[in-house]
């Protein structure tokens, strides 16, 4: 016998349900949700950060209010840090002579130790006294000191240093601030290096690109002009200490602070240090110490 087919009709829109080809049946229409991928859980312990005191705030502007870079006891500590880390540096231009440093001196504008290093004792070999470079005419010193830099100029300035130093000081050169700044191609750094490296004499502070810098970055001053850098630090540096101190802020320029890249992370000073160009730092920044 034939059933009897069922004319009950499903309202329209709605399509009836069927079985899966798979043979599982599609729990969607039936109220229950398709599972979804379950999100990953970060298994991390975060800790939730302290409510901060209630005087916290005040604490910390007081303590910004009474910060002082200059404060003498942060000097003592920098100089003693500088002391511990660099004890007996001196000069790292290669010479034997007081004209032979301010030779090297002149050569080291806008030229690296390391450079100026390898050239001049083949020029001092070939000519070993003051005389000898006064009978020169600039020209025929330039092929000779070409790779330092600005060769002309530096030429000019050492030939007419020699016949100044001849003429006027009897071949030897003066052992004071006043008459060294008389010589051609010598101002204040280059006389300051020959009087404190060469004749043990403190009347000044070097003030070359590492200086600048340095004490830039700590605070020590806030002068772009060498000039004024070095009448800021010679207030606060005793001035017992003004030929180690430069030396010194050198050669750690050379070491660890460098201008780009300065390696933080193993500087003895980095406690003290706040500067805005830090790559490494446990204390706060200052956007003025750069």
């Amino acid at each position: 016998m034939i059933p009897a087919r069922n004319t009950e009709r499903m309202p329209r829109g709605i399509t009836p349900r069927r079985p899966s080809r798979a043979g599982r049946q599609d729990r969607i229409g039936r109220g229950i949700a398709p599972a979804t991928k379950q999100p990953k859980v970060d298994k991390k312990i975060h800790k939730k950060p302290s409510p901060p005191s209630a005087d916290g705030g005040a604490r910390a502007t007081r303590a910004s209010q009474d910060y002082n870079p200059l404060a003498p006891e942060r000097i003592a500590e920098i100089l003693k840090r500088l002391d511990q880390l660099y004890p007996h540096v001196t000069c790292a231009l290669t010479h034997s002579s007081a004209w032979q440093l301010l030779v090297a001196t002149i050569l080291s504008a806008q030229s690296t130790d390391v450079n100026v290093n390898r050239v001049t004792p083949e020029l001092f070999r070939k000519y070993p006294t003051v005389e000898a470079f006064a009978g020169l005419t600039p020209e025929q010193l330039e092929p000779q000191v070409r790779s330092t830099g600005f060769f002309r100029n530096k030429s000019k300035s050492v030939v007419g240093a020699a016949k100044k130093i001849v003429t006027d000081f009897g071949g030897k050169v003066p052992d004071n601030l006043q008459d060294l700044l008389t010589l051609p191609g010598v101002a204040r750094k280059t006389a300051n290096v020959v009087l404190g490296t060469w004749f043990k004499k403190a009347d000044g502070i070097v003030v070359d690109t590492h200086v600048h810098r340095i004490s830039r970055r700590l605070e020590l001053t806030r002068e772009n002009d060498p000039q004024k850098i070095e009448l800021d630090l010679m207030k606060i540096i005793p001035r017992d200490k003004w030929i180690l101190f430069s030396h010194q802020i050198i050669w750690h320029g050379r070491k660890l602070c460098y201008a780009r890249k300065p390696r933080c992370v193993d500087c003895p000073l980095e406690t003290l240090c706040h500067a805005a160009d830090k790559t490494w730092s446990t204390v706060d920044v200052h956007k003025t110490a750069q």
